[in-house]
């Protein structure tokens, strides 16, 4: 009788085990089967861009500017120097800021920095036309006039999330000991965090700005209300400006095919660009570990 129960545990729990492991399976087969479908719609995305953006990429794109309706040829210099200013300034407002407020978090458990993550998260999907409106009321109202500056300032709120946290998330692998030796040595605070923190962390803050520019450099949503586009070469942060992924709504947009085709030869030098940027980042996290 005794013998007959273990045969029939031993039968059940291999019923158990058979129906686990022909779960795992399927579950494994659905999960390839989602992550192909994604991966292909990807892969017709850039496919479509590539093919469509190649034919239109020329000398011409990168050194003239925009040609008058319904003249033929003209590039998109001033997106591409427009762009570049946007970032640059951007970085300028976004990167001393978010490092410090990551700093911050990393090293504190206040109510207000609980506060402060809540709302950091808040801002990281808030939805960038939002952001574009709030600059606007701010920045474009107030000097009555489209600026660099204030589409430089939308996009510097839209890049201090992934800095903060990035930067948060990368101080926090660093053990506290290392820390407490600078302590024991009677090192100050500031010094600590310049000379001990900072650098034992440099790959996760640099990943963290390389994905922030990375995220800027394809909205268009926020410029509508900021920059707002420009025609001719711009240098002036209180002037308007123009930046590839408004160039690229402007002409898509339009009835004329070679402004459209124009639109596509943007669309893949900012792929391009978007791309580089984020194979940078690999790069940094692979060559730079965080080093305690």
């Amino acid at each position: 009788m005794l013998g007959e129960d273990r045969l029939n545990l031993k039968s059940k729990l291999d019923f158990k085990i058979i129906i686990n492991i022909v779960k795992e399976k399927i579950f494994f087969v659905f999960l390839i089967i989602f992550s192909f479908v994604v991966l292909l719609f990807l892969i017709f995305i850039l496919s479509d861009i590539f093919l469509k953006g190649i034919r239109n990429v020329n000398l011409a794109l990168f050194i003239n500017l925009p040609k008058p309706t319904g003249e033929a040829g003209g590039g998109i210099l001033n997106a591409i120097v427009g762009t570049f200013i946007l970032s640059l300034t951007a970085s300028v407002f976004a990167i001393p800021i978010g490092i410090i407020i990551g700093i911050y978090l990393a090293d504190a458990n206040s109510r207000f920095a609980e506060f402060t993550r809540l709302f950091v998260e808040v801002l990281q999907s808030s939805p960038s036309i939002v952001l574009g409106i709030v600059v606007y009321v701010w920045l474009v109202v107030p000097m009555k006039t489209f600026s660099a500056i204030s589409g430089a300032v939308a996009l510097a709120i839209m890049m201090l999330p992934v800095i903060i946290k990035n930067t948060e998330e990368t101080l926090r692998m660093i053990p506290y000991s290392v820390r407490e030796a600078a302590y024991a040595l009677g090192v100050p605070y500031y010094k600590i965090i310049i000379r001990v923190i900072l650098p034992c962390g440099l790959s996760g803050i640099l990943t963290g700005i390389i994905l922030s520019l990375s995220r800027i450099m394809g909205e268009t949503a926020p410029l509508l209300f900021t920059a707002f586009g420009n025609p001719f070469l711009s240098f002036n942060l209180f002037k308007p400006i123009e930046a590839i992924p408004h160039i690229i709504f402007k002409y898509a947009t339009s009835p004329y095919e070679d402004w459209q085709n124009i639109a596509w030869g943007a669309s893949f030098v900012l792929v391009i660009f978007v791309l580089l940027f984020n194979f940078l980042s690999k790069v940094v996290t692979k060559r730079w570990k965080v080093r305690f």
